[in-house]
């Protein structure tokens, strides 16, 4: 029988001749770092992988940070550097930095697929590999990773669904899968933690299911997807959120009245299919309100008074335009009010009157006689007016719907 130290004998050299002379470094680490920088390259231009001399001390590496005798943070790149980035594939081999804590790789042009072998980080917490090429899916072994926090692989080319297993990680307050080409339904989400939930510009359908986002979020962006299906029960617990956007989706139903009271900067529902009226419970103080092109109907409500940027453009309201929006748009309290498109009969406002260069009022293709003439966007179109025909057939609906109701 061949004595185990024989075994050990090449590897113990090797370290030796490179430098583990200085008796400080883990070995399975050094060969990891070897594997790893081997898989990738400096594009032109840039030099960060010029000072990676294996001859010397590798937690003196730029990017690499130790503790002890282990990596505990790997950042790929020098993003101080302004440089392109990396090019290549991520090696295997880094899931055997067992110790590593954070890992993140600089916009570049790095392929090929998110290695499994990240799974065996178990005290990984900050996973960051965003604009690059990476492609396959997301492994659903990353479920095994019970202390991450934050998880960005925004703008790649990733594919495949969310894996549920991520979304039952009990320590995420960061998800940021945006600008990629993820499909199938959004998975429950459990973290009591999360405050960042960005999903936008996928391929992702089905439904919000109910409890399915916690009430800690702050941020949630879904826009750019195939959603559909209510959102008044899922989102009426998120009482916390301060930025919303559901923008072209097919989500239904109405619009909760009570959205209007979180301590939104933004909330985007446009381009959906949201339909009945729009009632906010009390007054609106959301600096940017964009509900347009849906199917909205009835009065504008004037708790919208105090909103800067209201978007209520290509939908069916009807009636006046309440005075309090004029008036607020007049003395520059509202610098954006689009109203174009609808099915609106009348505003009190002097045609002579000056609107402050800092505002905007759009009020073409609407009911009102005669039409009140306004600079407007180019994508208004150019008729001015909306056909007569349109405007009582319109009404002759209104008075039916509002017969049913009250029957």
């Amino acid at each position: 029988m061949i004595p185990f130290f024989v075994f050990l004998t090449p590897l113990f050299f090797f370290l030796q001749n490179n430098f583990f002379v200085h008796g400080i470094f883990d070995p399975i680490d050094f060969l990891a770092l070897q594997a790893i920088r081997k898989g990738l390259d400096d594009l032109p231009g840039s030099n960060y992988f010029a000072s990676w001399d294996f001859t010397s001390e590798p937690c003196d590496f730029p990017g690499v940070y130790c503790e002890g005798d282990k990596v505990i943070t790997l950042n790929l790149g020098d993003p101080r550097a302004g440089s392109p980035g990396l090019t290549g594939n991520l090696d295997p081999s880094i899931g055997k930095l067992s110790a590593l804590v954070e890992f993140t790789v600089v916009p570049g042009r790095i392929t090929g697929a998110l290695p499994e072998s990240l799974s065996q980080l178990t005290n990984l917490r900050f996973l960051g590999v965003s604009r690059n090429f990476l492609s396959g899916v997301i492994p659903a072994s990353l479920g095994l990773l019970r202390e991450l926090q934050t998880i960005d692989l925004s703008f790649n080319q990733l594919s495949g669904s969310i894996p549920w297993a991520i979304g039952a990680l009990p320590a995420l307050s960061n998800v940021i899968l945006c600008h990629n080409h993820l499909s199938g339904s959004i998975p429950p989400f459990g973290s009591q933690r999360l405050t960042r939930l960005d999903l936008k510009h996928n391929q992702l359908s089905g439904t919000l299911l109910p409890n399915s986002l916690p009430s800690s979020l702050e941020y949630l962006s879904l826009s750019w997807n195939q959603l559909t299906g209510p959102v008044d029960y899922p989102l009426t617990r998120l009482n916390q959120l301060n930025y919303l956007d559901l923008s072209l989706n097919r989500f239904t139903g109405c619009i909760p009245g009570i959205l209007f009271t979180f301590p939104l900067t933004n909330l985007q529902l446009q381009r959906n299919l949201f339909s009945g009226r729009v009632l906010p419970i009390s007054q609106v103080t959301i600096p940017t309100v964009d509900i347009s092109f849906n199917r909205l109907f009835g009065d504008i409500s004037p708790l919208f008074s105090n909103v800067q940027n209201l978007y209520l453009n290509n939908n069916r309201f009807t009636g006046q335009v309440p005075g309090v929006l004029v008036d607020r748009l007049l003395t520059a309290g509202i610098q954006v009010l689009y109203l174009q498109h609808n099915f609106l009969t009348g505003i009190q406002i002097n045609p002579a009157v000056e609107i402050p260069v800092s505002s905007s009022l759009c009020l073409q293709y609407n009911c009102m006689i005669p039409p009140v003439q306004t600079a407007c966007p180019l994508k208004a179109g150019k008729q001015k007016s909306r056909p007569t025909n349109q405007c009582v057939e319109w009404k002759g609906q209104k008075s039916e719907k509002t017969n049913n109701i009250t029957a």
